[in-house]
């Protein structure tokens, strides 16, 4: 059974203030990408499980895994500097 990963482009167009958009990736071969885990059941489950396809089929060289407090609160901004400094792609999701 072939399997395959639809990757979708979620950004939004450019509105006034919010600065600027980074480029796509040109690929994952390499990359570091960074989960945020929002606490919501199950997402911890779906985040080993994808780290491990985007490591063994999609070449990332690593993951980091960080989680939020809370649900309903922002992440704390310490978090979010901590992976734009070493991360090239960071995936926040919610489980359930």
């Amino acid at each position: 059974m072939e399997s395959s990963m639809m990757i979708r482009n979620p950004r939004a167009p450019l509105s006034r203030g919010t600065g600027n958009i980074p480029e796509a990736l040109n690929g994952l071969a390499g990359k570091v990408v960074g989960f945020i885990d929002n606490t919501k059941p199950n997402f911890n489950h779906l985040v080993d499980d994808l780290a491990e396809v985007l490591m063994k089929d999609y070449g990332v060289h690593s993951v980091i895994k960080r989680g939020k407090r809370l649900q309903s609160i922002p992440a704390p901004r310490e978090l979010l500097d901590e992976l734009a400094d070493v991360c090239d792609l960071v995936i926040t999701g919610s489980g359930d």
